[in-house]
């Protein structure tokens, strides 16, 4: 029996494309029998390659999972059921824009298994939600919020900071909105600008790095929710389950174009992208890097076993305890650590 993966399914469809986004998606309406036959044939080629594996996670991620059709979703749930062993499943995630789902769909969707529903809000501001590109507005997303509350899932809400002009006020006030709110797990992402986006194409004058450090400082002294990860905070038993698994090293397959997954058969492991279904094999030394770098930005750590330690610099770690230190045999950064979380891995890996 191999080892037990978890499965991340890419719906690269939109509405539209936000001027920040990177990712791998398309504003073209979607062939959706086209695209749950060619997930069906994904799942198919490894449940021959991996046999009846146990499933602890499923993550839909986008893109716009929330626009797929009922239908779609159940027929890949279905498909999944039927290839792999899902009894000991704990969290099927999706991801949603506002406006995208009815009252009437989302239930569909809870109903077809969905236990986790994340919600890219963004902002609660108008005028930033059209800067960035969104097709909804603040009264939009607090209604799907509203909606979502009702049901026996858990809930997250997704938000980007450190747009030109922000300062510390608008982290306060963002973060005073999501207390109220009562959500269990946020998600806050830095504004990042990418090459080949429409932000990428304009000369936007963003905040300093002294101003970002200040604003992410800002998240821990005004949000209620505990931090997990650089980016993500949850109350306890809130977390995203799908990505701390992942952040852990775990594996896991990704299905559809733009998926990328990590493969451990025949014990070794594979880096694996999905649509095509291409793998290749990684080394030792290079999973492990892979571990330090997600492992070290969780409050979790990386744990210290032997491939882990053949590549970090111990002599750093016990030079800079007030960056990094060692807790219960796990590699942990500390809150002044996060901070600087780039520079200290170049130092700390060797």
């Amino acid at each position: 029996m191999n080892n037990p993966h978890n499965i991340y399914i890419h719906v690269p469809f939109c509405i539209s494309k936000c001027n920040y986004c990177a990712f791998f998606s398309s504003a073209i309406a979607p062939d959706w029998e086209s695209y749950a036959k060619g997930i069906c044939s994904e799942i198919d080629f490894w449940a021959n390659k991996l046999g009846c594996i146990s499933v602890p996670t499923v993550f839909f991620g986008g893109g716009t999972p929330s626009l797929m059709p009922i239908s779609v979703f159940e027929s890949i749930i279905k498909h999944l059921h039927s290839k792999f062993d899902l009894s000991q499943c704990t969290e099927i995630t999706l991801e949603s824009n506002p406006g995208t789902l009815t009252n009437e769909k989302l239930a569909d969707f809870v109903s077809g298994g969905v236990t986790r529903l994340s919600v890219g809000i963004q902002s609660f501001d108008d005028d930033e939600l059209k800067f960035l590109g969104r097709r909804h507005d603040a009264k939009t997303a607090l209604s799907l919020l509203e909606s979502a509350q009702k049901f026996d899932i858990r809930l997250s809400g997704d938000f980007i900071y450190g747009l030109p002009g922000h300062n510390v006020k608008n982290i306060i006030s963002l973060c005073d909105k999501i207390n109220k709110i009562g959500l269990k797990h946020a998600s806050l992402y830095e504004l990042t600008i990418e090459q080949n986006t429409p932000f990428g194409r304009m000369n936007l004058d963003m905040p300093s790095n002294d101003e970002m450090a200040d604003m992410y400082l800002a998240i821990a002294d005004n949000l209620q929710i505990p931090r997990y990860e650089v980016s993500n905070y949850a109350f306890p038993g809130y977390e995203c389950r799908h990505n701390q698994n992942i952040w852990d090293g775990d594996a896991y397959i990704g299905l559809g174009n733009g998926a990328k997954g990590r493969i451990f058969m025949k014990n070794s492991w594979f880096e694996q992208s999905g649509g095509d279904i291409q793998y290749s094999a990684l080394s030792d030394s290079e999973r492990a890097t892979e571990r330090i770098i997600t492992g070290l930005r969780t409050t979790r750590g990386v744990t210290l076993d032997n491939t882990v330690k053949n590549l970090v610099d111990i002599d750093f770690v016990n030079a800079h305890n007030d960056l990094v230190n060692i807790k219960n045999n796990r590699l942990i950064t500390t809150d002044s650590g996060i901070l600087v979380l780039d520079d200290l891995l170049t130092n700390l890996i060797r």
